[in-house]
């Protein structure tokens, strides 16, 4: 490989989306341009817009309750750690999860190394953003052996859990005014309603200031 190329995967920009890259040159890479998101997509180079603040509300939230949980809940062992934007691991590519949790460890995960037992996804605007988090994060995440893959969609109003179960994925839908439990966290809820409705008021105040201007 020439030198020039050696110096361009040094650093990933927004221009370079498209390259064809292996793993291990996606992975060696430790300086990412701007606020974007870079992922690795079956060998190629995808360039993924930051999250917005309707999706980054909600998962500081769910964050928080997370952690509540560990801290405070008699049963709160059952979660080893959770942490946002971390990426997922498969043979050809390297995805970005909104949100990764670790259970059934019993130990501070690795998070370059060990795979999250649940990966959750806010839905972002588009039907690209869509199809991806509904068809292509599903397949790769379950085939790598995640337990859970929840996907919080605010334009749906509804949150879709994919399950492990045996030899079998479940499909579970939860509508808004649903909360959600999974025997990974005993005693754990995701209030659906109040992750949706803090998804509400910041995509309120973004639309108000875009168009003061």
């Amino acid at each position: 490989m020439s030198t020039l190329i050696d110096e361009k995967i040094r650093r990933l920009t927004p221009a370079m989306a498209g390259m064809r890259m292996s793993p291990d040159e996606f992975d060696a890479v430790r300086d990412w341009a701007g606020d974007y998101n870079y992922e690795l997509v079956q060998g190629v180079l995808v360039v993924v817009p930051p999250p917005s603040e309707g999706e980054r509300g909600p998962n500081e939230l769910l964050g928080y309750w997370l952690l509540g949980y560990k801290e405070h809940h008699p049963q709160g062992a059952a979660l080893d750690y959770t942490l946002p934007e971390n990426m997922i691991k498969s043979p050809d590519s390297r995805r970005r999860a909104d949100r990764a949790i670790w259970t059934g460890l019993g130990r501070l995960p690795n998070a370059q190394e060990d795979p999250p037992s649940i990966a959750v996804e806010f839905v972002s605007a588009g039907k690209r953003s869509v199809r991806r988090d509904y068809v292509d994060k599903r397949n790769e995440y379950m085939a790598v052996g995640l337990q859970e893959y929840w996907i919080i969609d605010r334009f749906r109003r509804q949150m879709t859990v994919y399950r492990r179960e045996g030899d079998e994925i479940i499909e579970l839908v939860i509508p808004e005014d649903e909360v959600y439990s999974t025997l990974l966290l005993p005693g754990f809820q995701v209030d659906l309603a109040k992750l949706l409705a803090i998804a509400d008021a910041l995509d309120t105040k973004r639309r108000r200031r875009a168009r003061r201007g």
